[in-house]
């Protein structure tokens, strides 16, 4: 047993189905993480899939209420299990990702399956449906754009944008710059807490920075409820400013000061608690973010692969005081 603070998150969460804009959709989940829905007239778009096929049922099922349209193309924010694995609840959909997000499924893709329904099984509902990795069938470079035919005439323009590091190297956003509506994936959190295991912490201020400069007036941000107002868009964009800068930050003064990983990680769950300790998965996610902190305080830029065996030895080390084996996870 891991011992994973996600393993003891048992209760399963209210979905809400919000309308940003005419055909653009919101499907959040009381802070499990979000997908997005643009309805044209001849097919729909889901942007992120679900974990697992059962999963993306619930997803159609929303999709349902509201038009008939099979679902086209699923676009990938990023390669992390959770978003990606439930596209084969969708039909044959082509299936849409970044460059950058297909080098890292090649290179940890099935690490990252493993590790990733290891620490978080509530997360991945009918997991004996997930018939393997999931492949893009289309990939870009830097951007691309989908345009959807809508009723009463209207077209709806979707930009596809390898938007820049953060939390993962590949992080991708669609952006309707008719509506205003962003669906932004993990680059953006709202009163959750940002996972950064695999996260490029020198490289998300800019990327937040050509996020603010798109001007949303609604988003669906990785985790949290739809984001309803302008104000709502960028209070999400400063929290989880904040919340990486001032992790990272803290980090940095503890390699400065020659300290260890486990003494680094006592000092920052100390720091951060009283302002984020209430965000949604707070306490699964400060190990790992941690962790990759440490690594790229010290120099390392392209992040370590997540094992299952590499989780638990990392999590007990941290939150039990467990020594490692492995002189790898210490960096």
């Amino acid at each position: 047993m891991s011992g994973f603070a996600s393993t003891n998150d048992l209760a399963e969460k209210t979905v809400s189905f919000d309308e940003l804009a005419p055909g653009l959709y919101a499907y959040t989940a009381e802070g499990d993480p979000n997908s997005g829905v643009l309805a044209g007239r001849d097919g729909a778009v889901v942007v992120d899939a679900q974990a697992t096929p059962a999963m993306a049922q619930d997803v159609i099922a929303k999709l349902r209420g509201v038009s008939a349209a099979p679902v086209a193309q699923v676009v990938l924010t990023h390669y992390h299990a959770v978003r990606v694995l439930g596209v084969a609840g969708y039909g044959s959909p082509a299936v849409i990702a970044s460059d950058a997000t297909r080098d890292l499924i090649v290179e940890r893709g099935r690490q990252d399956m493993d590790s990733e329904i290891g620490r978080f099984p509530r997360l991945f509902r009918g997991r004996e449906t997930i018939p393997g990795l999931t492949w893009p069938s289309h990939t870009f470079h830097k951007r691309m754009t989908l345009w959807l035919r809508a009723e009463g005439g209207r077209e709806i323009e979707a930009q596809v944008i390898h938007i820049g590091r953060s939390h993962t190297a590949g992080d991708t956003v669609v952006w309707c710059p008719r509506e205003k509506v962003l669906f932004a994936g993990d680059t953006v959190e709202f009163g959750a807490t940002p996972y950064c295991g695999d996260a490029h912490f020198a490289d998300w201020p800019a990327t937040l920075d050509a996020i603010s400069e798109l001007g949303a007036e609604r988003m669906v941000p990785g985790r949290g409820r739809a984001l309803m107002t302008k104000g709502d868009c960028a209070e999400a964009i400063a929290g989880t400013r904040a919340f990486t800068s001032d992790l990272f930050g803290r980090v940095r003064e503890g390699v400065a000061k020659g300290w260890g990983l486990k003494d680094i990680y006592d000092d920052c769950m100390g720091f951060m608690r009283p302002r984020y300790g209430s965000w949604v998965i707070f306490e699964h996610c400060m190990p790992f973010n941690v962790t990759r902190a440490f690594d790229e305080a010290q120099g390392l830029d392209h992040p370590r692969i997540w094992t299952a065996e590499r989780d638990v030895e990392m999590w007990q080390a941290l939150e039990k005081g467990t020594p490692m084996k492995s002189a790898e996870v210490h960096g």
